[in-house]
């Protein structure tokens, strides 16, 4: 918890490398991931870089293995998810892994580049075989004389002298192939092309046919195109090759054709085999790659990665070494020695590496370590900013306060142990979950919030016990503390929420309270919500003032942890007596009235609201003392009723008004204190710096003149650059060659500057910010009153609505085949608003709570986070395009 509570303290290092031993090395660091290098040439682009080169064969290997992968993926091969993490090859082994790279892309290619041609001859091949069954089919139905029949009326009509007769015609016809969708279009063009004097027919394919390039099915019809004359030939071949139809040879005769058929389907069935023995020998080059592809991919991000951070170096020409700057935390150092002398070790060098911790004014990272379980809540306190290094972490106590938050506004029995359950199988399931790598984002959200679903239906059961709320119903675990009358029989017979509830009446005081929780009374009674409101209300603000003087007093630990005595004594303390007495007061003030007010006169217990107004409006009335009372005044039980008139009461025990006369008066002056003392503190410190400055280069100055007087007198001791002291022996000093002294100008140079109206400015926002954040940071917590109602009401409309038809029904059976019908719609419904709507509101809300009304009051969060150069993102074997 020390190193969550507190971000790890950080070291900047610079380590010495060995040409020969710097790949391991980095390589080494990569697996401990202990390390953030620094870029120390950013004037540099990346093609001034000295691995250059071995950067752009990492992606020319990168780029064969995305071909490999898209070659997998279109034979729905995977890659396999097996958990291994194969160590960086040695630079020398590179030019393997090219080899083998290459030999398997250029074995793809060739198997590719055969089997389309294969596929494309195939195509022709079955397009030709079916020109020559649909022309054969064509002629045995009509004859060659009945097409040509058909044709002389279509092509030689006269309209003087009638037919010509046939011997005359003398018809040629071309046969081919054309898609189905071009047939309307090709049709059409055919005939105003050529005036009418073509006659189509055409059939189509019933075989599915494959595109050879993409492997998509096509659709393609078989046509036939008469003519007459050569002229019109060529005119049909230019429009055939238009629309990309695919003209076959087709014989004159029977015979002929059949023959040709023959042949072609002898040629298909070799053509068939070489196919799939081509895909055969295609599908074993990608196994034999599709076994190996995964711990491929992860070697060259590693290898592109170590040369990515060799870059970030400065190369030593004369030491033939690499001076590299990181930082590291200190807690890690003696790994991080390790792993540079067994990378030295493992590239054979006699050179160890160095490593030399270094002192610097910069900013260290920020880092803190987290396991699966504080993961998330760390994640959510850095969505709102990343803290500054080593100031309080709010994420332990956002552990906590979380999933508190949560179900105060949650607070349901039934509804927090359905998110429970949820969560708890995510948690138990949770290795399974993540090895699938879902691409769904809302899936991969819940599974990574795994941890925090459980802890917030967790508590949402703890807070719906305390509210006495299972889906809306409350049970009676104890036995009730109101009167016998008033127990739920009668209350059953005489109709839910018909009664109201009278403290002073009807409540039993011999038996006490109800042990844990709300009395499951309130349940039925009329006045349930009032009673509800009252109560949650006041919790709402109890809570929230709580948490945001735990966040004040967090600012005393990080004052008190950086040395900041002035931020204790100016901000610190004045913030927290403003917000004691005026917001503590009133936390203080609702634990009184429950104390000290009973069942016995409730109707003179204060409202809290108008005693807060008075107290700043300085309105009180003094309380009469009863005529027939001898005590203590302010003891309500033994007050007779008659005796006070409540209507006018404000002051309701002793000493009230010179106590909240002196809680306004001290929040008061908090404000000028805030607002003036540390502006003027600093400016009267940056004078004295001022001053004690002049006079220390007036003593300068003096100095350096009676140097060069001395000087001048003794010639000789000048030249030589040597000061003699009055018994002769060498002064060692600092001689200043310009008036004013070299010296003096440094110094001048190191007192920071310093402008009072911004000081005064930013220290008005903070002391603005805070007085009127106390305010409405303390209206903002009653949200959980307010979504704690909402919730309770929504749960009890939908139970209304649903399920009380079915309970109150008379005959009991049609009753049960109702309820047993709209149970879905319960369910539906209840997963759908209750869980998931309402609970996405609600933890919106409780982010809301915590990075501005807990976390304005002692974080910053202007830090910026602990990027360790680590290989443990690169072994997910996905490929970036």
């Amino acid at each position: 918890m020390g190193s969550l509570f507190r971000s790890e303290e950080m070291n900047l290092c610079q380590i010495f490398l060995q040409s020969e031993a710097a790949y391991a090395c980095v390589s080494e660091l990569g697996e401990l991931g202990l390390v953030q290098f620094k870029d120390l040439n950013p004037d540099m682009n990346a093609f001034q870089r000295k691995f250059v080169s071995e950067i752009m064969r990492c992606d020319e290997m990168e780029r064969k293995l995305r071909y490999i992968h898209k070659e997998l993926k279109k034979d729905g091969m995977k890659i396999p998810d097996r958990d291994e993490n194969p160590k960086a090859p040695a630079p020398k082994e590179m030019i393997d892994l090219e080899a083998t790279f290459e030999k398997i892309e250029s074995e793809l290619k060739e198997v590719n580049t055969n089997a389309e041609a294969l596929r494309r001859n195939y195509l022709e091949l079955t397009e030709l075989k079916e020109v020559l069954k649909k022309t054969q089919i064509f002629f045995e139905e009509h004859g060659r004389h009945g097409i040509v029949d058909d044709a002389q009326h279509a092509l030689v009509h006269d309209e003087g002298s009638g037919f010509v007769p046939i011997t005359s015609v003398q018809l040629g016809f071309v046969a081919g192939v054309i898609p189905r969708e071009k047939v309307p279009a090709f049709e059409r063009l055919l005939w105003f092309a050529n005036r009418g004097n073509t006659f189509l027919k055409y059939d189509e394919i019933d075989q599915q046919l494959e595109d050879p390039v993409t492997g998509d099915s096509i659709s393609k019809c078989v046509f036939l195109i008469f003519f007459q004359g050569e002229q019109l030939k060529a005119r049909v071949r230019k429009i055939c090759e238009g629309f990309k139809a695919t003209l076959y040879p087709c014989p004159e005769t029977t015979h002929e054709r059949t023959e040709m058929l023959n042949g072609v389907s002898t040629r298909l069935e070799d053509l068939n085999l070489v196919l799939h023995q081509t895909e055969d020998h295609r599908k074993r080059v990608l196994m034999s790659a599709q076994k190996e592809i995964r711990p491929w991919i992860i070697k060259v991000k590693k290898i592109k990665a170590i040369y990515h951070t060799l870059n970030m170096c400065n190369y030593d020409v004369s030491h033939n070494s690499l001076i590299a700057e990181c930082w590291t935390p200190v807690s890690g150092l003696e790994e991080i020695q390790q792993a540079l002398k067994h990378g030295t070790e493992l590239s054979g060098s006699t050179v160890p590496s160095i490593l030399h911790r270094m002192q610097t004014k910069e900013t260290p990272p920020t880092y803190f370590k987290t396991n699966k379980f504080t993961h998330v809540f760390q994640a959510i306190i850095d969505a709102y900013g990343i803290a500054c290094y080593q100031e309080v972490n709010p994420a332990p106590y956002a552990i906590i306060s979380f999933p508190f938050l949560f179900a105060v506004m949650f607070g349901d029995f039934g509804h927090g142990f359905i998110m429970f359950l949820a969560g708890l199988w995510m948690v138990l399931t949770e290795k399974k979950l993540l090895a699938k790598k879902s691409d769904n984002e809302i899936a991969n959200m819940f599974i990574g919030g795994r941890y925090i679903i459980t802890m917030m239906g967790l508590f949402s059961i703890y807070t719906g016990l305390i509210y006495n709320d299972i889906f809306s119903k409350s049970v009676n675990i104890f036995q009730s503390s109101w009167h016998p009358n008033y127990d739920f029989k009668t209350l059953q017979k005489e109709g839910y929420s018909s009664r109201v509830l009278n403290p002073q009446e009807h409540f039993d005081n011999t038996t006490g309270p109800y042990p844990f929780g709300i009395d499951p009374i309130w349940q039925a009674s009329l006045n349930k919500i009032t009673f509800n409101n009252s109560l949650k209300m006041k919790l709402s603000v109890i809570f929230g003032v709580s948490q945001m003087l735990l966040g004040v007093l967090l600012s005393f630990v990080n004052h008190a942890y950086f040395r900041r005595p002035l931020n204790i004594f100016c901000e610190f303390i004045p913030q927290l007596i403003f917000l004691v007495c005026l917001f503590g007061y009133l936390v203080a003030v609702v634990v009184y009235k429950w104390i000290a007010f009973n069942a016995d006169c409730t109707q003179y217990a204060p409202q809290l609201i108008i005693q807060f107004i008075n107290m700043f409006l300085l309105s009180y009335t003094p309380r009469d003392r009863p005529a027939n009372f001898t005590g203590d005044l302010y003891a309500c039980s033994r007050i007779e009723p008659t005796s006070i008139n409540a209507t006018s009461q404000t002051v309701f025990y002793e000493y009230q008004q010179p106590i909240q006369i002196g809680m306004v008066l001290a929040a008061l002056l908090m404000i000028p204190v805030m607002l003036l003392v540390k502006p003027l503190i600093l400016k009267a410190r940056h004078s004295s710096r001022v001053k004690a400055d002049a006079k220390r280069r007036d003593r300068l100055y003096a100095t350096s003149q009676r140097t060069l007087i001395h000087n001048e007198e003794q010639p000789e001791q000048a030249v030589t650059g040597k000061n003699m002291n009055i018994n002769g022996e060498e002064e060692r000093g600092v001689v200043s060659h310009s008036e004013g002294g070299i010296l003096g100008h440094e110094e001048e140079e190191n007192i920071p500057q310093f402008e009072f109206g911004e000081v005064f400015i930013l220290q008005a926002i903070h002391t603005i910010e805070y007085c009127l954040g106390c305010i409405s940071h303390t209206a903002s917590y009653l949200r959980l009153w307010a979504l704690s109602l909402a919730h309770a009401q929504l749960s009890e409309v939908l139970w209304s609505m649903l399920f009380r038809t079915g309970l109150t029904m008379d005959l009991p059976y049609v009753g049960g085949i109702l309820i047993w019908a709209i149970f879905a719609a319960f369910a539906g419904v209840t997963v759908a608003v209750l869980l998931l709507m309402e609970g996405l509101s609600a933890f919106l809300h409780t982010i809301r709570l915590h990075w501005v009304e807990f976390n304005s009051k002692f974080y910053v969060g202007d830090g910026y986070q602990f990027a360790p150069y680590s290989f443990k993102h690169l072994l997910d074997a996905d490929l970036d395009e």
